[in-house]
């Protein structure tokens, strides 16, 4: 065959091969894209795995040097060896009650629809305070303000919420006078004493 033959045949064939190769290309391209999610996958999976196990030996390498030093702590003896076992027995329950004083603390927050002061508001409570100290003499002017008819007049003018708010807030303080009271005496009524009860 002569080499312009030669080259037709090749032309005219070219096509089929092109139209072959594009389908064995379409499946294999899907096959690829599934290979590739497969090999991503167990790359995410590899990775998660060490990860977790770098924070598992992370977390215990810790607990075992935490574990070290309270045991290290724990072997001094004596008046320092108690002492730091009462506060070692104090640090669990003062988290849990630090969060659940957070918790309430922000369930307060929530219901009493409370929000920070803003910085034009904090710095008009506190000029009047600096300018008396910078000026003490100003507050003989200020000492007039607070005769009693005018604080009878405030206190007749309140409105019935206001009233309720000022009980509600009452009783919350003799609540946790209270409540602080008997953690102080370790009783719910009256105070430990060491002399005989008279009766």
């Amino acid at each position: 065959m002569s080499l312009p033959a030669s080259r037709a045949a090749l032309r005219t064939t070219l096509p089929a091969r092109r139209q072959l190769f594009a389908r064995r290309s379409a499946s294999s391209a899907s096959e690829v894209a599934a290979t590739a999610k497969e090999r991503a996958a167990q790359a995410t999976s590899k990775a998660t795995e060490g990860l977790s196990k770098v924070t598992s030996s992370a977390g215990s390498a810790l607990l075992k040097a935490g574990a070290s030093a309270g045991n290290a702590l724990g072997k001094v003896g004596g008046r320092t060896g108690r002492a730091i076992g009462f506060v070692q027995s104090l640090i669990p329950p003062t988290i849990y009650y630090s969060k659940v004083g957070l918790e309430l603390g922000k369930l307060v927050f929530e219901a009493r629809k409370m929000n920070p002061p803003s910085a034009a508001t904090f710095q008009s409570y506190f000029q009047p305070v600096l300018s008396a100290a910078r000026n003490p003499s100003s507050l003989s002017s200020y000492t007039a303000t607070l005769n009693p008819s005018s604080l009878l007049n405030r206190a007749r003018n309140l409105s019935t919420a206001q009233y309720a708010s000022a009980a509600v807030v009452t009783a919350e303080a003799i609540g946790f006078f209270s409540v602080g009271e008997m953690i102080g005496r370790f009783k719910v009524v009256g105070y430990r004493s060491s002399a005989p009860a008279h009766h």
